[in-house]
């Protein structure tokens, strides 16, 4: 009997994901509505909210799982040895983190900067990114007199900050590469 309430519930959050997935697919994450999604899964609310605190905590775990996707396809390339070069490869996350004011948002809020009590998926992606970016600066030809530790997160800060400068109306007028590559040519060959 236990083991079927498992399988039912696991398959009944399943099905909350994946009607979630469909909305966003052809809305977009900020239009997404509980009360779309629990009639697209066919569950009534009260169950959406027994998976779910609320509706933030969804996007954290659906918008964390793209993050990750993005960080698998940093792993596979080779080690950046130019700033244009890293510059290059941050940008697909980038696009995907400032694809909607609501995402970045979120990013920022579920990032653990904001004393979030729970850690969750996309807290963890960026303790993700500071280790690829770690390995990354440990065999590139950059700066010698700070550990790759700390070069990541300077990277993984400077990033932040050239994303939020994307929705700022003063800055928004230059790509995030021509934001990005100053404060990174600064940073890791001052």
């Amino acid at each position: 009997m236990v083991r079927a309430q498992q399988k039912r519930t696991l398959e009944t959050r399943a099905r909350l994901i994946a009607a979630s997935e469909e909305i966003i697919e052809k809305r977009g994450f900020e239009e997404l509505r509980v009360e779309d999604v629990v009639l697209l899964a066919g569950t009534a609310k009260g169950t959406f909210f027994a998976h779910f605190k609320d509706k933030d905590v969804l996007m954290d775990l659906i918008i964390g799982g793209r993050i990750d996707q993005h960080l698998d396809g940093l792993e596979a390339l080779a080690v950046p040895n130019t700033v244009e070069e890293l510059v290059e490869a941050l940008m697909p996350l980038s696009d995907f983190m400032t694809s909607e004011r609501y995402v970045f948002d979120l990013i920022l809020r579920y990032s653990g900067a904001a004393a979030v009590e729970e850690i969750g998926h996309i807290a963890l992606t960026f303790g993700r990114q500071i280790e690829i970016l770690e390995r990354w600066l440990a065999k590139a030809p950059f700066r010698q007199d700070i550990t790759p530790a700390l070069q990541a997160e300077g990277v993984q800060a400077f990033l932040t900050q050239a994303m939020a400068t994307n929705f700022c109306a003063l800055h928004n007028t230059q790509t995030m590469q021509t934001r990005l590559m100053p404060y990174l040519t600064a940073w890791l060959k001052p």
